[in-house]
């Protein structure tokens, strides 16, 4: 594989269908489609800068328009019940025949809805003129809207009570000053640490006057007597069969023995006595102790029915009675208060979040919410509308967009779609397509080349066949249509060539219609997730893996301090850059080399623009921390560095050269400079310029940020190259790179020996095995009674993030943005160790005393499954690892995380085979480290480079050499 191209790989992540740019960027390929349709989206032209700040057309339909972005008149607020809804007369219909037919209190007259006399503005501006009228009684409102504007969108709880103590993002929140605030207000500034995380044992000084107009409360200065709560019965499947009714009244029991839940609380019917189901997991955990301790008693009904005899009923419930207050200490009241807000925001919560939306659909809710607050400097108003009207599309319509979105596609038949918990798939595809998010393909007039080669795609072989059969298109001789690609490529030649002209129409015969996400919806949607999980790796698919218990991340708090994206241009540059990565990557793939080209002239363009000083002042003062990965400049270095291995594979060193040559101009400051740098010396050696090689290799050696092997490498180049004439002076540090390092010589039966193939042998009692496997044998035996492993680097990274797991997850800011981070954003950067400098020192020095194994067993036995970056629980035992630290010391331990913790991203590969160790005593031992090479091999910079630090650390090394038997 090329240099470079898994990098590119991890940072593309999940390939795009909808690229915005490859039109402008790539024009001949563009010009090769006959009847091009323009896309919903603004092209613009590469200008070596970044792109434009040009916004996309959003129709009904989802295709673009001449009219631009929908205007703020094209939105309007339902006067039924007050949502935003887009202003065309299907939706508007729809909508109010819903609303009107639950009975909903009407805000508006009757010929005020038939003449549509909408408020068309928008709700921050409503609050802005209502408060504008008020004079000085506006004070109030203008804070609860300030707070509502700036509050931030919690995150979905995972799973059950241990949420509360795991995966906890936190943010500081404090209303302590706003005591009249409402309800509505506390409820939408929840803290980012899971949905209900506040510690009920803590006092809590705003709730007292909290005014409970919204839920009918009272104040609860004194009790709670006669409090409502709307809530849901879940877990039916667990209940009685019972019949129910609208407006049936019930009652609520403790349920604790139950094995799943010790908090869960039983809904029983009062008028049989049978149980309906359980109230919902993270009410119950709030409202149980209120039960048990204060003698809190609830009863109440049945609001409505559910579709489906399994889901979430809506109920209403009513506190009966409950402890007077004057019978509780001064701390109960405190613990008492605390729980009671706590159950509050589990039922505002459950207003945006309730139990009836699957899971998928409630992540994705999640997902943009989150991004909208965090995040709303990078996106249009027209974008943020957009984005938001999908809380008010019907759960249908959520569910269908979000299995769509996450299938391959682009293009899908809707006689094949078909889910379980979608109702009407039907109706849910027309409120999608009057939203915008999916566009259907109903008649020929609609489909262009590019749509017809897709649509193919969801044809089986068979249809295929009928169609060719039908078009009396004849296989040209030589060509064999075996497979289904095969008969696509040769339909599109023979459509093409005109001789099916009627092609389209057999398409959509066999098809029916077909609808695909449209450009707008898959643009934002992607911006969307990559804002949301910082990386191109992660998906919905994270939210999944927590839900169901496989994965569990660790605990940390999230500061923002810092935007990522200072602005909009800077996120839209990133994302023209990623495009230009996955076209590259694309094009790799298809051994297109007129478009691998071409990326690389975008990106040198780019980087060419970047080397100027007012390009580069924009990027110095992110230059060597994780934030300068997010910029464009750093996407179309890592496009370059593929390129430049590329070419050299191609034999063009002139054209490397010349990438390498600016890549070094344009990025100062990167832990890939070494490698650049290395590449330019033999490159320049390859074209004849052995004096330019020689001065590029020393001037590397200057460079603060070519370290590890690549430094190695450049030096034993200086002292190759710099024999006399060229060098009179041998440099200083050609005694240190000369050292020897101690060798082992072994001999074993050969299995194979042919060139290329992996070396295997015969070991112990005639099976087979590598060489690190016969290796192990010989220390173990004449070698000298040593345990060991083949672990190479990851039991090292195993260790450095168990010993050091306090400070890889200490609380710093902007590098925990996320709940799905294994590790923080700047592990792998010099910030990692200056911004913690005084702790790693200190926690070192514990290391160095002496105890490592004691923090190796607290930290094991403390976060045991939690995912964690270098940390594999099942490759190695806590046996293993207490045996290894106790042989290798705590001085060469130390040593070891230090280097490790300064330079992460240069020191994380190129460790020892062999990780060996032997107990001297009960609690004394020594430890070997031993690299294991085959007949043809021979040790890379790196090992070289770490072999001759672990001895500088004090480590025991030698290099074991496997031969056949004479």
């Amino acid at each position: 594989m090329l240099t470079g191209r898994e990098s590119l790989i991890r940072l593309i992540g999940k390939r795009r269908r909808f690229l915005l740019n490859s039109r402008s960027l790539f024009p001949s390929q563009s010009a090769s489609s006959s009847n091009p349709q323009k896309e919903n989206g603004e092209v613009r032209s590469f200008s070596g800068k970044g792109p434009s700040e040009h916004g996309m057309d959003i129709r009904g339909n989802g295709e673009a328009g001449s009219g631009g972005m929908v205007s703020d008149l094209d939105w309007v607020n339902c006067p039924v019940c007050g949502d935003r809804l887009r202003a065309t007369d299907y939706n508007i219909n729809s909508h109010l025949d819903t609303c009107l037919a639950r009975g909903t209190k009407r805000k508006l007259t009757q010929r005020t809805l038939l003449e549509l006399r909408f408020c068309s503005r928008s709700k921050d501006k409503i609050h802005s003129d209502e408060s504008s009228n008020l004079g000085s009684n506006s004070t109030h409102k203008d804070l609860e809207d300030s707070l509502v504007c700036n509050a931030s969108s919690t995150l979905l709880e995972f799973g059950a009570a241990e949420a509360n103590k795991r995966n906890q993002c936190l943010l500081p929140l404090d209303l302590s000053s706003n005591r009249e605030t409402c309800i509505e207000v506390l409820v939408e500034n929840l803290p980012k640490e899971g949905i209900f995380d506040k510690k009920v044992d803590e006092p809590t000084s705003f709730i007292h006057n909290l005014e409970m107009h919204e839920l009918n409360m009272g104040s609860f200065k004194d009790d709670i007597t006669g409090a409502t709560l709307k809530t849901f019965i879940v877990g039916r499947r667990f209940g009685d069969e019972v019949e129910l009714k609208q407006g049936a009244t019930i009652s609520l029991s403790r349920d604790s023995n139950n094995p799943k839940d010790p908090n869960a609380i039983k809904v029983f019917s009062m008028d049989s006595g049978k149980m309906l189901g359980f109230l919902p997991r993270e009410l119950a955990q709030y409202l149980s102790p209120l039960i048990e301790k204060y003698c809190v008693n609830f009863e109440g009904f049945v609001i409505s029915l559910p579709k489906h005899s399994f889901d979430a009923v809506p109920i209403q419930i009513v506190c009966q009675e409950m402890m007077p207050r004057g019978e509780k200490e001064s701390n109960d009241c405190q613990l008492f208060e605390s729980l009671w807000e706590n159950v509050v925001r589990v039922v505002e919560y459950a207003k945006k979040f309730p139990p009836s939306m699957t899971r998928y659909q409630q992540n994705f809710c999640i997902i943009i919410n989150e991004v909208l607050n965090t995040y709303s400097h990078l996106f249009l108003d027209d974008e943020r509308l957009f984005l938001e009207s999908f809380s008010s599309l019907s759960d249908d319509s959520q569910r269908l967009l979000v299995r769509l979105y996450t299938r391959k596609g682009p293009w899908f038949r809707i006689s094949n779609i078909s889910y379980a918990e979608i109702l009407d798939c039907q109706e849910a595809i027309k409120g999608l397509c009057v939203a915008g998010y999916i566009h259907s393909l109903e008649s020929t007039k609609e489909i262009n080349f590019k749509d017809m080669k897709e649509v193919l795609d969801v044809l089986i072989v068979s249809e295929l066949r009928e169609i060719s059969s039908l078009a009396h298109l004849k296989v040209q001789h030589g060509v064999r249509c075996t497979k289904r690609q095969d008969f696509i490529a040769w339909i599109l030649a023979s459509f093409e060539d005109g001789m099916c002209p009627l092609l389209p129409s057999l398409i959509l015969d066999r098809t029916g219609t077909c609808i695909r996400i449209t450009s707008t919806a898959e643009v934002l949607l992607w911006r969307v997730e990559r804002l949301f999980f910082l990386n191109g790796q992660q998906d919905l698919s994270a939210f999944l893996l927590v839900n169901l218990g496989l994965v569990k991340y660790p605990s940390y708090k999230c500061i923002t301090v810092n935007q990522i994206f200072p602005g909009r241009s800077d996120l839209l540059a990133y994302e023209e850059a990623v495009e230009v990565a996955q076209i590259m990557d694309q094009s790799l793939d298809e051994n297109n080399t007129e478009v691998v080209m071409r990326c690389i002239e975008i990106s040198e363009a780019y980087i060419s623009s970047s080397s100027d000083e007012a390009a580069q002042s924009s990027v110095s003062e992110s230059a060597g921390t994780f934030v300068s990965y997010y910029s464009a400049l750093w996407v179309y270095s890592k496009v370059v560095t593929l390129g430049i291995s590329f070419l050299e594979c191609e034999h063009k060193y002139q054209d490397a050269i010349r990438l390498l040559k600016q890549l070094l101009n344009a990025v100062t400051c990167d832990g890939r400079r070494g490698y650049w740098t290395l590449r330019l010396s033999v490159d320049l050696e390859h074209v004849g310029c052995v004096c330019e090689s020689l001065l590029v290799a020393e001037k590397g050696l200057l460079d603060p940020w070519v370290r590890a092997g690549s430094k190695m490498a450049l030096q034993r180049r200086v002292l190759r190259l710099g024999k006399p004439p060229r060098r009179w002076k041998t440099p200083s540090f050609a005694d240190s790179i000369k050292r020897k390092i101690k060798e082992v010589h072994i001999q074993g039966r050969p299995l194979n020996c042919e060139t290329g193939m992996r070396n295997r042998y015969y070991g112990e009692d005639d099976e087979q095995c590598g060489v690190e496997q016969l290796a192990l044998q010989y220390y173990a035996g004449e070698g000298g009674g040593w345990q060991g492993i083949h672990a190479e680097t990851g039991i090292w990274m195993m260790i450095f993030g168990l010993l050091m797991w306090d400070i890889i997850f200490a609380v710093v800011p902007d590098v925990f943005r996320t709940r799905f981070q294994t590790a923080p954003l700047d592990l792998e950067t010099d910030n990692f160790y200056i911004a913690r400098k005084n702790l790693i020192e200190s926690h070192l020095q514990k290391i160095q005393g002496g105890m490592a194994e004691e923090m190796l067993i607290t930290s094991w036995e403390s976060h045991i499954g939690t995912a964690c970056r270098g940390v594999n629980w099942d490759r190695h035992s806590l046996s293993d690892l207490r045996a290894a630290v106790t042989c290798i010391g705590g001085h060469c331990l130390a040593s070891f995380c230090r280097h490790l913790a300064q330079d992460y991203r240069s020191w994380s590969s190129g460790m020892p085979d062999l990780l060996l160790w032997r107990f001297c005593g009960v609690y004394t031992g020594e430890a070997k480290l031993v690299e294991v090479k085959g007949p043809r091999d021979r040790l890379s910079e790196q090992q070289r480079a770490w072999l001759l630090l672990l001895m500088d650390c004090g480590f025991n090394t030698e290099v074991c050499k496997v031969s056949p038997d004479p």
